[in-house]
């Protein structure tokens, strides 16, 4: 297993790097269709889609990206487009963990399907748009993203005694997120330092948040943080409504799109949404 996982790895990053550091934005674009689109994918089978199902949601999904990254939808409305699907994001996710498992799973399926449209296309167009700005800074959003999880991970497995949410995701705990926020922190510190008086390094979403809010930029850096948290345990209700582990097979070894781009869901949007 450890060997499929590794490979599985390997093979992901030898596409994503490429695309991330290519100078014209396509090849990026195009890997987050193809992504979004497994992800859309996966959604439907998880709410109960079978058949033609899941590969028409998915193209469904594709169509209103491209309408969006190519400007034929007008680039005008993303910043309206973000902040409200920032919005969504808290207050859906409150409902959706206030409810449970078996709340979703009573949920008409068209508001469920609805959700995950909605979810999968903003948070591809904000990739998309955050790519424009700079390597820079889309990196800086994925590496705050995958700090938070690794330092979650590891905060929760030494010190972890109190669950956060059990009946969704039971090796969650508060020591986890506490973690989340000290590593991201530490990232953000690390990574201002290495780019002060290095103006050429382009835009990052820490210098972005600090030259907006201030030394407010702290507590919008952690609301980030806590929703890469929230995007994992929503994506852990799903799952367990449909009760399967993994959002699909498509990754060997890892599980599915969804179970690896969960975090980076409410994240993008919500750092587009603050930082411009």
């Amino acid at each position: 297993m450890l060997g499929q996982r590794i490979i599985t790895a390997l093979a992901l990053l030898a596409v994503l790097i490429p695309a991330l550091v290519s100078g014209q934005a396509w090849p990026f674009a195009s890997l987050v269709v193809v992504l979004v689109a497994a992800a859309s994918w996966e959604w439907a089978r998880l709410n109960g889609v079978a058949g033609a199902g899941p590969v028409l949601l998915a193209l469904a999904v594709v169509l209103l990206i491209t309408l969006q990254v190519t400007d034929v939808l007008p680039r005008v409305i993303d910043p309206a487009l973000f902040t409200l699907t920032g919005i969504a994001w808290v207050a859906g996710a409150a409902w959706a963990l206030r409810v449970g498992v078996s709340g979703w799973r009573r949920a008409q399926r068209w508001l469920r399907l609805s959700i995950g449209v909605l979810v999968l296309w903003v948070a591809a167009v904000a990739l998309v748009r955050a790519r424009e700005i700079g390597l820079p800074f889309v990196l800086s959003i994925f590496c705050l993203v995958w700090v938070a999880d690794v330092a979650a991970y590891a905060a929760g497995r030494a010190f972890g005694r109190r669950k956060l949410a059990p009946a969704v995701s039971p090796g969650k705990t508060w020591e986890g997120v506490f973690g989340a926020f000290l590593g991201v922190g530490l990232l953000a510190w690390g990574w201002t330092v290495a780019q002060s008086g290095h103006a050429a390094f382009g835009p990052s979403i820490f210098s972005a948040v600090h030259d907006r809010y201030g030394v407010a930029a702290g507590l919008v850096l952690a609301g980030l943080v806590a929703m890469s948290v929230v995007g994992d345990l929503f994506e852990s209700l799903v799952k367990r409504a449909a009760g399967v582990k993994d959002s699909s097979g498509l990754l060997p070894g890892h599980g599915g799109v969804l179970d690896r781009i969960d975090a980076l869901l409410p994240v993008f949007p919500l750092a587009m949404a603050l930082s411009r």
